[in-house]
This record gives structure tokens, C-alpha cells and sequence, in this order.
């Protein structure tokens, strides 16, 4: 059966009607499970496994991969849990990665960490498809698109054609675009990767992660990886992420929404400068987004003049919380610079739009900008 997304969103990973028990089952809360004689069985041992876990791995393959058969999925504590378990689980002492230099804020974190194994790293930037120039025998490629906090777009299928001519993985952190925003591995990756915490569960109360792959044996590879450290979501956490799927598309729909109106707002101001959103037709990314995009997300990153001047417009925000992360329903900003990560102006601000009325959100930051410049 052909289904449109937001039907999709609200029928992912559901089972099987049966009669007096709910559409969703709720969480399953257990350390350990029945276990008589050998242990064939599907849930043996917490760390393992859990039947919440298993619905939530279901809901995002369809999402992530709609209509595909054998796609695996793991579902992790944390979006860095997830990375991590990628990474760590496909290479070894001798082996290369590239990653973005202007991806997330930890990713050096995890290059020292690969360093320290005996992986060599080499970076480029995400923007005009540079990570091609140092691909040469790579075994993984790890791409973020659109990146964060500068929300420049590369080339997924390029890249992955280049990657693999070469022998080598690719990962795509698909967080900021969502699953309806952008599927890394119709394009050719070979893992899609993201934190649920932001947009996919869309109200900033949990943490969660997954890896998205075709391929048994390398999904296994990562399964087993969670297995050995433990990195797994608690069945609360997991019940929440897939009942909070129900409204992605909704929430999708209007947070892009709000996202573009900002973006058109903010373009007419003579102190905003440095302004990014992939859905303005005039943002550099903006012809490549359209090719491989379905939609922009909801971050619009831009600076203003000074540090001064940016703590005053987020002081100034009423609809707006000064908060890091992105993709919840209620609008969050912040000064990116605070944190000391990443290259950007002091007075770089990361905008994530929520699902306020578009009017009412983009009347409450031009007043704070308005205020902020008296």
C-alpha cells in the first residue's frame, strides 16, 4: 500500500491490531525476560534487546527508507552514542576517516578519541563537495549535510559515488534535515545517522540516537557494538520517541515554514549579516538543497554585529528560548560562540524555529532586534 508521509509518520512500526490491546503498547520495563531452556528467542537480556525498542527500529527504517526491505536499524542512549558506535565499530589502528571540519560540536571530541586508537583523520569543509579531495584511502567517509551550526549542504550521492570507487564506507548525520527531510541512503550512503533528541521527537524531553544501514553484516557490526558498551535507551525514552513520530510531519511542516519566514525577515535587516538557510533561493546551498531535499529543516543560522549585541536580542526574545539543541516545538536560540567549538563570529547566532504561529514568531524577533540595536 502506497502512503503519503504524514500517513506513514502516524502508522510507523505500529503492530498488528489486536482486539482489546492498544495501538501502541507501552513501554516494556524489564532487565530480563522468561527464559527456559536455550535462549533462541528474541528477548533474552536487557542489554540486548527490548519489544519497545524493536517497534521504535521499525518506525524509523520505514521513515528513513520507505518500502525498503532489509533495512536494520539500532536505536541508541544519544545521538553521540550512535555516532560513536558507527565509527568505532567499522575501523581500526591503520585505517583513515574524513570528517567534516565544520560539523557538530563534538566531532573533535571524536576525531582526538580515533586518534588516539591509531585512526588516522583528515577534515575538509562540508561546503562545494571539498571532503572529495581527501578521500584517497579512506575506509569511511562521514559527511554532515546540512551541517551545523553553518548549514552548508554538500553533494550526498558525489560524495558516496567517490567514497566507494574508492573502497570506502559513508555515514551521513541526517539530524538536522530529519528522514523527511533528506534519505542519506537513497542517495548512496551506506549508514544514515542521527540524533532523535532534536527534530525527529520534536519536544526537547529525551535523548535518543540511531544508525540507519542496509547491510546485515555491517548493522550487526553496530549492534554489537551497543551491546559492549551499553549505550542503550531506556523503554520510556523509546516509547516517547515513537509516539512523538505521530506529529513529524505536522511539526516538519510548520517549523520549515517558520524557518523560511525568518529567513525572509532577517534578510532585510542592515545588522543581520552571514545569513544561512538552505530553503531561500538566493542561500548559496540553495540549487543543490532543492536537488536532494525534500525539506530544509528548521535552523536559519546568521550573525550579528558583536557579542554585546547578540546577548541583547536573546535577552530581548519573548517566544524564543536561549537554549542549545534544535528542533523543538517551541523556538530555541543561542549565541553558538558561548560554547568555545566552533568557528564562528561572537556574534554567530543558531535559530531553531518551533511551531509557534509564523506571525507571532517573527513579530517577536524583529521587536528583540529592534531593542537590541537601541
Amino acid at each position: 500500500m502506497t502512503m503519503g508521509e504524514g500517513t506513514r509518520a502516524v502508522r510507523a512500526g505500529l503492530p498488528e491490531a489486536r482486539k482489546y490491546e492498544p495501538t501502541l503498547p507501552g513501554p516494556v520495563f524489564a532487565a530480563h525476560y522468561h527464559l527456559p531452556g536455550e535462549p533462541t528467542g528474541p528477548y533474552t537480556y536487557g542489554r540486548d534487546s527490548n519489544p519497545t525498542w524493536t517497534l521504535l527500529e521499525q518506525a524509523i527504517g520505514e521513515l528513513e527508507a520507505p518500502g525498503g526491505d532489509g533495512v536494520e536499524t539500532v536505536v541508541f542512549a544519544s545521538g553521540m552514542a550512535a555516532v560513536s558506535a558507527v565509527l568505532l565499530s567499522q575501523v581500526r589502528a591503520g585505517d583513515v576517516v574524513v570528517l567534516p571540519d565544520d560539523g557538530y560540536q563534538a566531532l573533535p571530541l571524536v576525531r582526538q578519541q580515533l586518534e588516539e586508537y591509531g585512526v588516522a583523520v583528515r577534515t575538509a569543509p562540508t561546503g562545494g563537495d571539498a571532503q572529495l579531495a581527501v578521500l584517497d584511502g579512506a575506509k569511511l567517509l562521514w559527511i554532515e549535510t546540512p551541517s551545523n551550526p553553518g548549514l552548508d549542504v554538500c553533494d550526498v550521492r558525489r560524495l558516496a559515488d567517490a567514497a566507494h570507487a574508492g573502497g570506502a564506507l559513508v555515514a551521513v548525520d541526517n539530524t538536522l534535515a530529519t528522514p523527511l527531510g533528506q534519505r542519506p541512503l537513497d542517495l548512496g550512503a551506506d549508514f544514515a545517522v542521527a540524533s532523535g533528541t532534536k527534530g525527529l521527537t520534536g519536544h526537547g524531553d529525551l535523548l535518543l540516537g540511531y544508525v540507519v544501514c542496509r547491510d546485515a553484516a555491517l548493522a550487526e557490526r553496530v549492534r554489537k557494538w551497543r551491546k559492549v558498551v551499553g549505550a542503550i535507551p531506556g523503554p520510556m525514552e523509546a516509547w516517547l520517541a515513537h509516539r512523538s513520530l505521530a506529529t513529524l510531519q505536522l511539526r516538519s511542516d510548520r517549523q520549515c515554514a517558520n524557518a523560511l519566514a525568518l529567513a525572509r525577515a532577517l534578510a532585510g535587516r542592515a545588522e543581520v549579516t552571514g545569513l544561512r538557510y538552505p530553503g531561500l533561493p538566493e542561500d548559496p546551498s540553495h540549487k543543490l538543497a532543492v536537488a536532494q531535499m525534500r525539506r530544509f529543516g528548521a535552523v536559519v543560522s546568521f550573525e550579528l554585529p558583536d557579542r554585546a549585541h547578540a546577548e541583547r536580542f536573546l535577552a530581548e526574545v519573548r517566544l524564543v528560548d536561549d537554549a542549545t539543541s534544535f528542533g523543538s516545538v517551541r523556538s530555541s536560540a543561542e549565541r553558538r560562540g558561548r560554547w568555545g567549538g566552533d568557528a564562528v563570529a561572537e556574534g554567530f547566532i543558531r535559530f531553531s524555529a518551533g511551531a509557534e504561529d509564523p506571525d507571532d514568531l517573527v513579530a517577536d524577533v524583529l521587536r528583540a532586534l529592534d531593542a537590541a540595536a537601541g
